[in-house]
């Protein structure tokens, strides 16, 4: 494969989904990547746009959450889109990676108490009634 990408890092929101008229469905999400040098005192945080279709997406929508340690392999593409900024209207072009396959790796980020005590009491055997 001539263009391939694996990153790890940790989701930086969680993913939004757009239904285009076709039916095609696409993922969109952020991912926070730290770069480590013996050069330098703290890791720099790259951030990189990834773009998941179709079947993909909706895995993506089910399964990644913010704040999620994941690891994504996919190929590297760009994006251009127009931005107006002070009235001057700028094409702006950046790195996108598009999602063949992610893994999801360390611990699910716990959005608070409640779910907690609600995983655990479904993960509870239930007592056979009489």
């Amino acid at each position: 494969m001539n263009n391939f990408v694996s990153v790890v890092g940790h989701i930086g929101k969680n993913p939004t989904v757009k239904v285009f008229d076709t039916g095609k469905r696409l993922a969109k999400f952020s991912i926070a990547v730290k770069e480590f040098s013996p050069n330098l005192e703290q890791p720099i945080t790259l951030w990189f746009d990834v773009d998941a279709w179709e079947g993909l997406a909706d895995r993506v929508q089910k399964t990644i959450t913010k704040g999620r340690e994941v690891v994504l392999a996919g190929r590297l593409s760009s994006t251009t889109y127009m931005k107006e900024e002070n009235g001057i209207k700028m094409q702006i072009t950046k790195p996108v990676i598009r999602l063949t396959s992610f893994f999801l790796c360390g611990k699910k980020p716990v959005a608070n108490e409640e779910s907690v005590v609600a995983e655990i009491q479904e993960s509870k055997p239930r007592k056979k009634s009489a």
